[in-house]
């Protein structure tokens, strides 16, 4: 198992279904973790995040925003070295009939909020010349099918975040990658999609497992990838 020991990590949209297991699963592994949401944290985190700092109301589709959250963070563990951007969203609409607001809206909360996040973390990744930024891409993204627009286009331009970023810091020591899920087992999916085979869905556990091991030194030669989690969907 990848260690994290001694590893500062941040964790956007944290307070969600995929960003609460990742945040708990790098814990398990040593990380020192950073929960950060748009909405109220839960009532009762995991044992394994008692000791984490909790940033809470704060919406990163605004650049000032995610610098309070990086200082926050910095300011309670004194440093930053890792940065996980699980916040984002889903609409299914077709072209025929949705609007260009969902467009601009699924932008904003899956392209903005990793570039805002990640742009406000880099002084401190490259600081330590060995930081790391995972994006949430979609394997769906690959291929827009109906009703899936919007939303594929968001999570390509996540994608080519991901490889710009990734060259722009090839020589200062920080890896960006991104995973490609597919259907991810969560309790909202399983309600939206009652008569699926659960079972060849993406864990939120095996997504985070693949997280870990980005985060590692173990992956240390590893940036600008996008990597497939695809269970056997």
């Amino acid at each position: 198992m990848n260690t994290l020991q001694g590893t500062i990590v941040a964790v956007t949209g944290a307070f969600g279904a995929l960003g609460l297991v990742t945040a708990r699963v790098l814990a398990q592994r040593g990380a020192q973790v950073a929960l950060i949401g748009r909405g109220a944290a839960p009532a009762t985190l995991p044992a394994e995040l008692a000791h984490a700092c909790v940033v809470e109301h704060l919406d990163l589709t605004d650049p000032q925003a995610a610098e309070v959250a990086v200082a926050t963070i910095v300011g309670r563990f004194g440093a930053l070295n890792a940065l996980v951007n699980v916040a984002g969203g889903f609409r299914w609409e077709t072209i025929a009939d949705g609007s260009a607001h969902s467009w601009e809206q699924l932008f904003d909360v899956n392209v903005k909020t990793a570039l805002n996040a990640s742009k406000a973390a880099l002084a401190q990744l490259t600081a330590g010349g060995a930081g790391r930024i995972v994006n949430l891409g979609a394997l769906a993204a690959l291929k827009a099918g109906t009703g899936m627009g919007a939303y594929t286009a968001s999570k390509s331009a996540v994608m080519r975040l991901t490889e710009a970023l990734a060259d722009e810091l090839k020589d200062k020591g920080v890896t960006v990658n991104a995973i490609l899920p597919s259907i991810i087992d969560t309790p909202q999916n399983r309600a939206d999609m009652p008569e699926a085979d659960f079972a060849r869905w993406v864990t939120p556990e095996q997504i985070a497992g693949v997280i870990a091991f980005l985060l590692s030194q173990d992956a240390q030669c590893v940036t600008g990838a996008l990597i497939p989690v695809a269970g056997r969907v």
